[in-house]
């Protein structure tokens, strides 16, 4: 949870792991305008079928926002006292950062300026990949690189840190 004066909570861990219920729970317990702020996109009916089923788990209470790339300027568009942030997911961010050929370090540098600017909370969920083995080609461990680069600086902004593994939370900051 949020101690009295945190804004920003990082939630990370693998596929499957829990952390975006855990993240939305969270979120929901803070009250407030509840915003999701989406970054996926649908290029496949998988991801569809995924998009439909996030969007399933949550009620009337949320507006969902698509911010595929421009994670900072969704951020400064939805943000205000009172408001509640769930962003999900920065890994999926930093994929379409990559497969667009944008400025990742400079989108970042965007991101970590808005969190500390914000007025309401924004809590962020991430997939923690750098525990596996080192992927086999170029593209893929550019991604992780930029996964972990990503969550290395979020976590040093944010407030509070959780790893969530089989569902269960564990406070690393």
């Amino acid at each position: 949870m949020f101690g009295a004066g945190d804004r920003t909570l990082l939630v990370l861990g693998g596929a499957r792991s829990g952390k975006s219920a855990h993240a939305q729970r969270l979120a929901e317990a803070c009250g407030g305008d509840l915003r999701y702020i989406a970054t996926a996109q649908a290029f496949d009916g998988e991801m569809q079928d995924r998009i439909a089923r996030h969007r399933q788990d949550r009620d009337d209470r949320w507006r969902t926002i698509e911010a595929p790339v421009d994670l900072a300027g969704a951020i400064a568009g939805a943000d205000a006292a009172g408001v509640v942030l769930l962003i999900d997911c920065l890994t999926l961010w930093a994929s379409n950062l990559l497969l667009a050929e944008l400025d990742a370090t400079a989108a970042l540098a965007s991101l970590i300026d808005m969190l500390r600017e914000t007025r309401g909370r924004i809590i962020l969920v991430s997939n923690e990949v750098g525990l596996g083995i080192v992927p086999d080609n170029a593209l893929a461990r550019r991604f992780r690189d930029l996964a972990g680069t990503i969550n290395q600086a979020v976590a040093a902004a944010a407030d509070r840190v959780h790893f969530i593994a089989a569902g269960l939370p564990l406070v690393l900051k």
